[in-house]
C-alpha cells in the first residue's frame, strides 16, 4: 500500500502533539468522533481502540517497545481521523469519512507487526492493569508529574 497523499503533513502535526504533551487531548477527540460515528462495535472501532490503547500505554510509560516511527505514524493517523478538513472534509456526507477510513487502514497495515506485538503485550496484562493504563485522563491537558498522573 502506498503512503496516503499529503500524509507527511500530518506526521509534522503528530510530532508537535507528542512534543507538547497533547496526546491525551487527541485521544479524547478520537474517542468522541468514534462514538459520534457509532463505530464502537465495528472492526474500525476496534482498530481505533487498539491504536488509542497503544498511545495511552506509551504516554503512561507502560509500553515503550515500539518503533518511534510507528508511534509517530499512529499519532498522525489519529490526527488525520479527528481533523475536520483533510482530503475529503468531514462535513461531506459519507464521503468525508472515506479518506479517514483509508488512512487508518493504511496505518494498521503499515505497522501490523508493531500492533501485533502490542496486542500480545496487552493480552498478557490483567484487566485491572489495563483499566488503569488505558483510562483517558479527565483533563486532556493532564501532565505526568513525579511519576503520577494528574487527573
Amino acid at each position: 500500500m502506498k503512503t496516503p497523499k499529503n500524509f507527511s503533513r500530518y506526521l509534522g502535526l503528530a510530532q508537535r502533539f507528542l512534543k507538547a504533551g497533547r496526546l491525551p487531548g487527541l485521544l479524547l477527540s478520537a474517542l468522541r468522533k468514534r462514538e459520534k460515528l457509532g463505530l464502537s462495535m465495528s472492526a474500525l472501532g476496534r482498530d481505533l481502540q487498539l491504536l488509542q490503547a497503544l498511545c495511552m500505554a506509551w504516554w503512561r510509560g507502560e509500553y515503550r517497545a515500539i518503533n518511534p516511527q510507528a508511534l509517530l505514524t499512529i499519532v498522525a493517523g489519529l490526527v488525520y481521523f479527528v481533523a475536520p478538513f483533510d482530503a475529503l472534509p468531514d462535513w461531506l456526507p459519507l464521503l468525508g469519512f472515506v479518506d479517514d477510513l483509508a488512512v487508518l487502514t493504511w496505518v494498521m497495515h503499515r505497522w501490523r507487526d508493531e500492533l501485533a506485538a502490542f496486542q500480545a503485550w496487552r493480552e498478557a496484562q490483567s484487566p485491572d492493569v489495563l483499566r488503569v493504563i488505558e483510562r483517558l485522563p479527565l483533563d486532556p491537558k493532564a501532565q505526568i508529574k513525579t511519576g503520577q498522573l494528574e487527573d
